[in-house]
């Protein structure tokens, strides 16, 4: 997937990211502009189909691309929120052509992701467990929604502190496909001021979990740097990997 239309263009398009990420001022600017989108909340203000959807605009345009080069037929998310990541996905399998899953686990799933999902044109498409991400007779019930799928990428966006997100690197890492993506969100928390009001934080938080996993899993993934690259005002800096 993904035909490449200009080649010419694509060409540009390399050279100006090289530019780009190489750049020292621009990324002094996106460092500040990024600290103050995340002190005033901007990624709130976003829906998905009418349904709120708390990422930033840029990486919904990369997951987007993701999607549509990688083909998954399962895409498993831990985090459900309000419920729109998991619309998103299941969206954009469709318009991809993909007759795919969406599976959403979080400990608490509310009642109002709960209504946004079964009003939504994607319901039938939506799986959801409620319970810890990380808990044996959900990981069970995960194992078995896998067994009936191909291609299978994962997000992993819930419990943002180290030792959780290390436990669902250690279990969901195996559920992914060769050339599918691991997605691990909110590593810049390593980036960000301390928030007091978090059991995260710099030093402890999902870079951190992500840097201990793949020093030890080197072998079974490879950081596609292209994608937090291009979003630049990313959450996920070294949070893209592919499964090799």
């Amino acid at each position: 997937m993904g035909k490449i239309w200009d080649l010419d263009f694509q060409e540009l398009r390399k050279k100006l990211l090289s530019s780009q990420s190489n750049n020292t001022d621009f990324k002094i600017v996106s460092k500040k502009w990024m600290q103050l989108s995340v002190d005033n909340k901007y990624s709130y203000q976003f829906d998905w189909l009418g349904v709120p959807i708390i990422q930033m605009p840029g990486d919904l345009i990369i997951f987007q691309e993701i999607v549509y080069k990688t083909q998954p037929d399962l895409v498993i998310e831990t985090g459900v929120a309000r419920g729109g990541s998991m619309i998103f996905w299941a969206s954009i399998q469709k318009l991809c052509g993909i007759p795919g899953k969406v599976l959403g686990v979080d400990i608490d799933i509310r009642e109002h992701a709960r209504n946004a999902i079964n009003s939504s044109n994607f319901k039938d498409a939506i799986y959801l467990l409620e319970g810890s991400s990380v808990e044996d007779k959900v990981v069970e019930q995960i194992k078995k929604i896998v067994s009936q799928h191909k291609r299978i990428m994962v997000i992993l966006d819930s419990n943002h502190t180290h030792n959780h997100v290390l436990s669902e690197l250690e279990i969901y890492s195996k559920f992914v496909t060769k050339d599918c993506f691991l997605i691990v969100l909110d590593t810049i928390i390593e980036d960000l001021t301390l928030d007091t009001e978090r059991p995260w934080g710099p030093g402890l938080n999902p870079k951190t979990a992500v840097k201990e996993f793949m020093s030890k899993n080197a072998e079974d993934f490879n950081r596609e740097k292209s994608y937090e690259q291009k979003s630049v005002l990313s959450v996920a800096p070294y949070g893209f990997w592919v499964k090799t």
